[in-house]
């Protein structure tokens, strides 16, 4: 019985740790519509716009990639860019990051408060 119990344990320890990993991995990247300065970004679909890229419609409908979507944190419009787009389209992620950067917003991970 010792055994068992330990085994357990180990299982259990391990779904944890590998919990952590992917939880880590999914994360997405936050690009807010505010500026270094506090304004609002304009224009105010820019969000959409951007997610437009890989967004497909049908039935009369937008629908976005989980790989980039449009969002709303703290009342400002968004980005969530999904890290696993750097893989599958390079040249897409690094045109968003670089929109970002040359247009100072705040670039954040999902879970960050500031």
């Amino acid at each position: 019985m010792p055994q068992t119990s330990a085994l357990l344990h180990l299982e259990h320890e391990l779904t944890v740790n590998m919990s952590k990993i992917t939880d880590k991995q999914n994360k997405k990247i936050i690009i807010e519509g505010v500026t270094e300065e506090g304004k609002r970004f304009r224009p105010s679909d820019w969000a959409e716009r951007m997610s437009g890229n890989l967004s497909t419609f049908r039935n009369h409908r937008i629908y976005y990639s989980p790989l980039l979507q449009p969002a709303v944190k703290d009342g400002y419009k968004c980005v969530a860019l999904d890290p696993a787009l750097k893989e599958s389209n390079p040249a897409l992620y690094n045109s968003i990051l670089e929109f970002a950067k040359t247009n100072k917003l705040k670039i954040c991970d999902e879970d960050d408060t500031e």
